[in-house]
C-alpha cells in the first residue's frame, strides 16, 4: 500500500477551537504533515473538559492527533518572522482568524499568494471575507441562528432551538477539507495556488436549503417551504416494551408489510399513503400509528421482525457506552484504545473512511503544547543557538515532558 493520500503535503494550521482543528485532524489522517501553530498559552480547547494533565484534555487528544505543535508568539516581530519562514515551507495555510486579525499578522491571502503563487490559503470565519460583516465574531450557536438552522426546529413545534451538537463547526470543518482538497487538485493541474474562503453562515444556509427550500425553489413558489417528512412533532424515537427504537418503514413494500404487522392491512390501499409524496405529506399520521404499536414488543423483537421484512430499524446507541457497542468494536480503525506517551490509555477516534491504496494514517498521539517547536525550527534551517535565543526571549515555548499517568 502507498502512503496516505496527502503524504508530502505540509499544512500550517492556525485554527482554534473545533471547526478548524477538526478539519486539519482529518487532513492529518489523510497523511498531511500538519503543523499546529499555537499561542504560548495553547489552543483554547487545551483548557476545556476532562484531562489527566493540564493542557492535554480529551478534546485535545482527539482534535490534535497526528499533528506537530509549535508554540509561537505570532504577534511579536520575531514571532511573525518565524511564522513567515514556516509558511514558506508549506503547501497550505489554514486559519479561522477574522480578516482584520489576519491583516494585522500579515496573513492577507493576496500578499501570501504574491510571495508563493503555489500556496493554498484557506480562511474560515462566520461571514464571507469580502462582505461588510466579515469581522463580526461568531460561534456555533450564533451560526445556527444566523443560518436559519435554529429556526427550523420552530417549524416543528413553534419553538426555535439549537441542536445539541456543534454542527455548524463540524459541517464547516468538512467544507474546509473539501475546499483544500479541490484547491490542491487544481494546483496539480495548473501549478497555481489560490484563496479558498469558507464562510460558516453561507455554508450552513446552503446545507439547510438542500431539502427545505422545497416549493420555494420555484419562482413563483410551487409549494410551501420545508420538507414535511422531517417537520412533524411525531418524528422521534418510538418507545418499545423495554426501551426505544427507530423504526422507519420507507418504501411502498415496507409500509404494506408494516400495516399488516400492525393489524391495519386496510391502510395499504388508503390514498393518503399510496405514494411516497403522499406518505410524506401525512407523515404525522403514519408515525402516530407506529408509536401506538411499538410498545407491544421489546426492542429485540422489533429488530427481528424488521429484519425478516427488510424494514429499516435500529436500536438507539448510547454514546456514553460507545466502546461497548458490537459494531464499533468490530471497527478498530474507527475507534480503538491507545496509549499516549504522557497521558496513558485513551480512546482515539479517527476519520471513518477506508482507502484501498492510501490508508488513513495511524493515529499519532496529540502533542503537548509546543512539543515539536525545536524540531520544526531545525527543519526550516534554524540553529540550536537561534532556537535557544527565541525560547529565552519568550517568542517560542518548549514543554517539559511529563510521565504517563494511567
Amino acid at each position: 500500500m502507498s502512503a496516505g493520500a496527502l503524504a508530502g503535503v505540509r499544512i500550517i494550521d492556525m485554527t482554534t477551537v473545533i471547526m478548524g482543528p477538526y478539519a486539519t485532524a482529518m487532513l492529518a489522517d489523510f497523511g498531511a504533515d500538519v503543523v499546529k501553530v499555537e499561542p504560548l498559552t495553547g489552543d483554547m480547547t487545551r483548557g476545556v473538559g476532562a484531562a489527566r494533565h493540564p493542557g492535554m484534555t480529551a478534546m485535545t487528544l482527539s482534535l490534535q492527533r497526528n499533528k506537530r505543535s509549535i508554540a509561537l508568539d505570532v504577534a511579536s516581530e520575531e514571532g511573525a518572522a518565524v511564522l513567515g519562514d514556516l509558511i514558506r515551507s508549506a503547501d497550505v495555510v489554514v486559519t479561522n482568524l477574522r480578516p482584520r486579525s489576519r491583516s494585522k499578522l500579515g496573513l492577507d491571502p493576496e500578499k501570501l499568494l504574491v510571495a508563493n503563487p503555489r500556496l493554498v490559503i484557506c480562511t474560515a470565519q462566520a461571514y464571507g471575507s469580502e462582505t461588510d460583516r466579515r469581522d463580526e465574531p461568531a460561534y456555533d450557536d450564533i451560526v445556527q441562528a444566523a443560518s436559519g438552522f435554529a429556526m427550523i426546529g420552530g417549524l416543528v413545534d413553534g419553538r426555535p432551538a439549537y441542536t445539541p451538537s456543534v454542527i455548524a463547526d463540524k459541517v464547516s470543518g468538512l467544507h474546509i477539507v473539501i475546499g483544500i482538497l479541490a484547491a490542491l487538485q487544481n494546483r496539480e493541474r495548473t501549478g497555481r495556488g489560490q484563496h479558498v474562503d469558507v464562510p460558516m453562515v453561507d455554508t450552513m444556509i446552503a446545507f439547510n436549503l438542500v431539502e427545505h427550500l422545497a416549493g420555494h425553489t420555484f419562482d413563483p413558489p410551487a409549494g410551501s417551504f420545508g420538507w414535511h417528512r422531517v417537520l412533524v412533532p411525531e418524528r422521534k424515537p418510538h418507545r418499545t416494551a423495554d426501551g426505544w427504537i427507530c423504526l422507519m418503514p420507507y418504501s411502498h413494500r415496507n409500509w404494506r408489510d408494516f400495516f399488516q404487522i400492525a393489524g391495519r392491512p386496510d391502510l395499504a390501499d388508503d390514498p393518503r399513503f399510496a405514494t411516497v409524496d403522499a406518505r410524506h405529506r401525512h407523515m404525522g399520521t403514519l408515525l402516530t400509528l407506529v408509536d401506538t404499536v411499538t410498545p407491544t414488543r421489546t426492542t429485540a423483537e422489533w429488530m427481528d421482525i424488521c429484519a425478516a421484512h427488510d424494514i429499516p430499524a435500529s436500536p438507539l446507541l448510547d454514546l456514553s457506552k460507545v466502546q461497548e457497542d458490537d459494531y464499533v468494536r468490530s471497527r478498530p480503525l474507527l475507534f480503538e484504545r491507545r496509549d499516549h506517551p504522557t497521558e496513558g490509555a485513551y480512546f482515539a477516534s479517527r476519520t471513518p473512511l477506508t482507502f484501498s491504496d492510501s490508508p488513513i494514517a495511524e493515529a499519532g498521539p496529540a502533542p503537548q503544547l509546543g512539543e515539536q517547536t525545536a524540531e520544526l525550527l531545525t527543519e526550516i534551517g534554524y540553529s540550536d543557538t537561534r532556537i535557544a535565543d527565541l525560547a529565552e526571549s519568550g517568542v517560542v515555548a518548549r514543554p517539559a515532558m511529563k510521565k504517563a499517568r494511567a
